[in-house]
């Protein structure tokens, strides 16, 4: 079996290239990234980097030679660029919509692997800890340009999923925040974990309902493997991929040793819009982005579980505490 993954040296794309390139049952792993292969996939002789951008039209052919049975897409611009929307607006949809051409226009193709975000749900007011998000609730974020963008990466999927003569199997999946060793050691980030663990003396939230739900990276893997290798019923599949537990804002900042502040939620929609512009986007304050660190979105990530019988590794608090899995890199 080949494998294609889309970002090939992001976070996720990085760690699922190198995990597939493990198993004897894998001849290549097809990776595509804009950025330089990262030290992790460097001489792995599975690996077939190509280095592209999904928004162009120079790698099809190269990726048609090799067949790949399963499509997997983790690549996007995550954080908004400044001044740049058309740009940002090239590479995350008319990429994205590459890809899915690519899928529906090649029988080689069984399955596509669409990587969303449970910021399709909207950070909103009315959001409260007891709804848990489930797949029946229609993405409905329309400030935030990430979550925006990845609902109508969703649409898009759909509508040429629905029209198509060959489909695939897919599988959409809108995970919680990632984390794990990897990205606590390797990655570092600049965003919200990173923040609040190396730079702030305290935890900032906007009220006692702020909170995150984490998934492991191990369980990122594990799902994203059963899911490209086994043979699973279902013919168009949503999962949110999260435990069905959180993290407050309070036991975060009690998890990190540090007292928890309330920041009025003025307060914190000025301190985003100054530092989105003082930095022109250098810190990730983009504009809506302040209602993901004011208002909740919980997800119900059970379905997975009740339909391919996937047990989640860790919790909520397991994986944002315990700094351990199978890529701990220190």
């Amino acid at each position: 079996m080949n494998i294609f993954i889309t970002g090939g040296a992001g976070y996720v794309g990085s760690l699922l290239a190198d995990s597939f390139s493990k198993n004897k049952d894998i001849s290549s792993v097809i990776c595509l990234d804009k950025d330089p292969m990262p030290e992790i996939l460097k001489d792995n002789s599975k690996i077939v980097w190509i280095d592209a951008n999904t928004a162009d039209n120079d790698w099809q052919d190269i990726v048609k030679e090799k067949s790949p049975e399963v499509i997997i897409h983790c690549a996007w611009q995550i954080r908004e660029m400044y001044g740049q929307k058309e740009l940002q607006e090239k590479w995350n949809i008319l990429g994205t919509n590459n890809i899915f051409d690519f899928a529906f226009e090649n029988n080689f193709v069984k399955k596509l692997i669409h990587f969303s975000s449970a910021a399709v749900y909207g950070a909103r007011p009315d959001n409260s800890l007891d709804y848990f998000f489930s797949e029946a609730d229609a993405p409905r974020e329309k400030d935030y340009l990430y979550g925006k963008e990845k609902k109508t990466s969703e649409e898009e999927l759909r509508k040429r999923y629905d029209k198509a003569s060959h489909r695939p199997q897919v599988f959409v999946v809108r995970p919680s925040s990632l984390t794990g060793p990897y990205n606590n050691h390797v990655v570092k980030k600049f965003g919200l974990q990173s923040v609040l663990r190396n730079i702030l003396p305290i935890v900032p939230i906007a009220n006692d309902n702020w909170c995150r739900q984490f998934i492991h990276e191990d369980d990122v893997i594990d799902i994203i493997s059963m899911l490209a290798l086994k043979d699973l019923v279902g013919e168009y599949e949503v999962f949110n991929i999260t435990p069905n537990t959180l993290l407050t804002g309070h036991e975060i900042a009690k998890v990190l040793g540090k007292r928890a502040i309330k920041i009025p939620i003025p307060l914190i929609r000025l301190v985003f819009f100054l530092a989105w512009h003082i930095t022109r986007g250098g810190i990730p304050t983009a504009p809506g982005g302040w209602k993901t660190y004011s208002y909740p979105i919980v997800m119900d990530g059970s379905k997975i579980t009740k339909k391919y019988g996937y047990n989640y590794q860790y919790q909520s608090r397991e994986a944002f505490e315990v700094d351990d899995g199978r890529y701990n890199i220190k």
